[in-house]
């Protein structure tokens, strides 16, 4: 009884699962086929209710063959809880009767009482290889037996560029794609060319296997690669092949007298080397004159600014945020520099990438905050922040500019107490209070006579004079210091090896775990900042062409400094470009920067 019970309550869960599952009624086919070969049509709905199914009209088709139609039912059991999946799939073969993009419309089927309706399919048609190119594919693989047999017709790699002529900077998208005609298994050993004069962006390779008629036969596809690329200079730029082994399973007939079935097939995996040819793009140089403050960044682009507030107590921080959407070679446009007044303290920005590469380049968003801490009330203005961008759309220079703010900043009640310091990047406060009373010590004195009279004695002097020599010697020690700490020029220039040295730390520990891209952003920042520190140069305004010339103001040799400028150069490079040995070129940009920055801080100290 208790069994019986059991299967009835199971049976009623399944039956009310069954019942409450949503109805999905999906039609399938190649997206891709050949005129006068057959290919299949299926449909599939997932109820064991589904009855009367009505097809459409297959006017550019012939039906060769169907319905066969297959059912099965999976019972799954989860915490106690049933559930049954049903699912029927009705087969049709098609022939297309001509070549063309044919749709196929929506099938109906009856499901309790009411009709659901598949999905449009949309078909391209190719036409088929003629005859003579047929017999002679048939004629290969009956009889290839080795990769030596394996014409170039039958196996071929081509890169295929989205545009052959672009923009300086602009992104353009760069397919491998392997033309097939025989059994592939994989192509191994790929070796990508150096692109010079790129800068490039591997993407996800999303699209599957497919047939392509190419110069009137029909070949199975694949996409190996895809990458944007973003030349560098204007003129013809001539990408080098890219090599690889394809992987490929004969099909051999052998023959056995012995054998009651006279013969049987074997197969075997052999190899043939694939090459592509050289590729070329025309890049067209960007209109002159360029605007100043044009940094290299081209696309379709938008900027706007956003404050935490205006209205402020003096040591509150303020965050300021930019936002630069679109789509372009965002991976590439650098933080703009703002001048914050004076007195107000300021702090490396902070940036956040949230964009995503795809066949048309990189899309989403650069958001770039900003925080300041003003030290004196009074009334200031943040000056509009200007960007300037090549608009492709346009054909022209295009500048972003964002809303002017001024702030109002306040003395705070913390601020009207003299025993209220501020230390460090949180700006606590820290008050210090001591105690004019000290412990009296009691119990038995041991109090005796002084024999020798202590004033006007050697010692006695000695304990005057020591001291008001060191306070002497101390005051002009902390006056020096004092001056020097006023300069704040001077400062910097002392501490610009000492802050340099700590980044490439921080560097060399993104090299050691292969961090290719937190170490140059490291790398590139290190050298800036110890330029910057070293030649008195805010960073707004310091360019390669003003540091070249800075250096050579302060005796450094050319040969060093021409160094230098080369090493900002590579750096920016190799942050992008594809290397087949990526660890080896940032070990040496690592030695190379230690080894100027010892250079630099020995000439200028001389």
């Amino acid at each position: 009884m208790k069994r019986l019970v059991f299967f009835i309550i199971t049976i009623a869960l399944v039956a009310i699962n069954v019942n409450g599952q949503k109805v999905e009624f999906v039609a399938s086919a190649p997206q891709t086929v050949v005129s006068g070969q057959p290919f299949q049509l299926q449909y599939t709905i997932n109820s064991a209710e589904a009855s009367k199914l009505t097809m459409p009209r297959l006017d550019d088709f012939e039906l060769l063959n169907g319905p066969a139609t297959y059912t099965s039912t999976n019972y799954t059991f989860i915490n106690g809880k049933s559930s049954q999946t049903v699912s029927t799939t009705y087969t049709y073969v098609l022939s297309a009767k001509k070549t063309g993009n044919f749709s196929i419309a929506p099938a109906s089927i009856t499901v309790d009482g009411k009709q659901v309706k598949s999905n449009t399919l949309t078909i391209k048609v190719l036409p088929p290889d003629s005859k003579q190119q047929s017999q002679g594919n048939q004629n290969r693989q009956n009889n290839v037996a080795s990769a030596k047999q394996i014409g170039a017709e039958d196996i071929f790699i081509r890169p295929i560029l989205s545009k052959t002529t672009v923009k300086e900077q602009e992104m353009v998208l760069l397919t491998y794609k392997v033309y097939y005609k025989v059994d592939l298994v994989n192509i191994v050993d790929i070796k990508m060319p150096d692109f010079d004069g790129f800068l490039t962006h591997n993407i996800e390779v999303i699209k599957p296997q497919d047939i392509e008629n190419y110069n009137g036969q029909n070949y199975y596809t694949s996409i190996l690669r895809q990458m944007l690329v973003s030349p560098q200079r204007a003129g013809k730029i001539v990408i080098k092949p890219m090599t690889g082994t394809a992987i490929i399973r004969l099909r051999q007939s052998i023959r056995d007298p012995r054998s009651f079935f006279n013969s049987y097939d074997t197969y075997q995996d052999v190899k043939k080397q694939l090459s592509t040819g050289t590729t070329t793009i025309n890049v067209v140089s960007l209109p002159e004159p360029k605007p100043s403050d044009f940094s290299g960044a081209v696309g379709s682009l938008s900027m706007t600014s956003s404050i935490s507030s205006t209205d402020i107590d003096v040591n509150n921080s303020i965050t300021l945020k930019l936002n630069i959407t679109g789509t372009g070679n965002l991976k590439l446009i650098k933080t703009p520099q703002i001048e914050f007044p004076a007195d107000f303290e300021q702090y490396d920005p902070k940036v956040d990438n949230n964009f995503s590469a795809n066949q048309t380049g990189f899309s989403g968003n650069k958001s770039i905050e900003y925080i300041v801490i003003p030290r004196h009330n009074g009334t200031f203005e943040i000056p509009p922040v200007t960007f300037t961008y090549f608009d492709l759309t346009s054909n022209s220079y295009k500048t972003l500019t964002t809303e002017r703010y001024n702030i109002n900043v306040v003395k705070g009640a913390a601020d009207s107490s003299p025993a209220t310091v501020y230390n460090g990047k949180d700006q606590e406060q820290v008050k210090q209070i001591s105690s004019d009373i000290q412990y009296i010590k009691t119990g038995n004195l041991k109090i005796r006579p002084k024999t020798e009279v202590f004033a006007g004695s050697l010692f006695f002097w000695l304990c005057l004079v020591i001291p008001l020599f060191i306070a002497i010697l101390l005051g002009i020690i902390f006056n020096k210091k004092a001056k020097e700490n006023a300069n704040i020029a001077l400062v910097r220039n002392k501490k610009a090896n000492k802050v340099a040295t700590k980044r490439l730390k921080v560097a060399n520990q993104h090299l050691k775990v292969n961090q290719k891209e937190q170490f140059y952003d490291e790398m590139l920042a290190a050298i800036w900042l110890y330029l910057s520190d070293k030649l008195n140069i805010p960073l707004s305004t310091l360019n390669k062409e003003n540091a070249l010339e800075e250096l050579r103001k302060k005796g450094v040799a050319d040969e060093i400094s021409n160094e230098a400028i080369k090493l900002l150069t590579d750096c920016e490079f190799e942050r992008y470009a594809y290397s087949n040995d990526a660890h080896a070129a940032m070990d040496n940009i690592y030695n190379t920067a230690v080894n100027i920055i010892e250079k630099i801080e020995n000439s200028i100290k001389r």
